[in-house]
């Protein structure tokens, strides 16, 4: 009944050659730069409006934009609450850091390596996630043995939301995952790692929900987590990251 299409290389020229084969269809996306023949289109990027499509989609065409329809789990919405209420003691004990299943350039041991080198409080713990198929894992679990807090690497995780929701502070890309982060008003350092993140990741900058960080040339990463922890600002993200998304965007989809 519904075919439904999630691919950055896919238009309104491969969708009419499905129309035979489908009553309706629904198109994900969240570039907004090409056309597309669909009933409902949904974009959940942060501050995206329907104007942005008004000549991209057929007129029939319902827009879903903005991340009232962010595309979440149920686990986060019912995470949601447990996690706002443990951050107004706004303290930092447990980071989380998660760059994506393959992190193909291995940015998560640069992590690592500027983490070896911040002043975190001594009780502090850290958490890796990593997807169970990246080649850099071996590497990555030899970094987080020399770190001087007790650091863990996990992989195949199935509870990611539980995660999040008991960690003070994460260290992650601009993808999807930014929603997730938001609905549990998680503290984020933010790095862009693709070209299609860069509106996502300046548009909660701006808002104040995340801190935008530099990766070099070099892949070097600057975290600034003491800047973070000295102007008090992990509670300032949270409050503002927690008005982005409250993760029940599938439910009004």
């Amino acid at each position: 009944e519904w075919l439904v299409i999630d691919h950055y290389a896919l238009n309104d020229y491969w969708e009419k050659k499905l129309r035979p084969h489908c009553d309706s269809i629904l198109v994900i996306d969240d570039l907004a730069d090409r056309k597309h023949d669909c009933e409902v289109l949904l974009d959940q990027t942060f501050r995206r409006n329907k104007q942005d499509y008004q000549y991209l989609v057929p007129d029939h065409c319902k827009v879903l934009c903005g991340t009232r329809y962010g595309l979440l789990r149920p686990e986060f919405s019912t995470w949601r609450q447990y996690s706002l209420e443990r951050r107004k003691n706004n303290t930092l004990e447990h980071i989380l850091v998660n760059l994506g299943g393959v992190d193909k350039d291995n940015i998560t041991s640069r992590i690592l390596e500027s983490l070896k080198q911040a002043t975190l409080p001594e009780l502090c713990t850290i958490t890796v996630v990593m997807g169970s198929n990246s080649p850099w894992l071996d590497t990555v679990t030899t970094k987080a043995n020399q770190l001087p807090w007790l650091t863990e690497v996990k992989t195949g995780v199935s509870n990611m939301a539980e995660l999040m929701a008991n960690s003070d502070l994460a260290i992650g890309a601009a993808g999807s995952t930014s929603w997730e982060r938001c609905c549990l008003g998680l503290p984020t350092i933010m790095l862009v790692l693709a070209e299609n993140q860069l509106l996502i990741a300046k548009s909660l900058q701006d808002v104040g929900a995340v801190f935008l960080t530099k990766l070099h040339d070099t892949l070097k990463v600057d975290l600034n987590i003491e800047r973070i922890i000295n102007e008090d600002k992990l509670s300032n993200m949270s409050k503002s990251a927690s008005l982005i998304c409250d993760g029940l965007g599938v439910q009004r989809a």
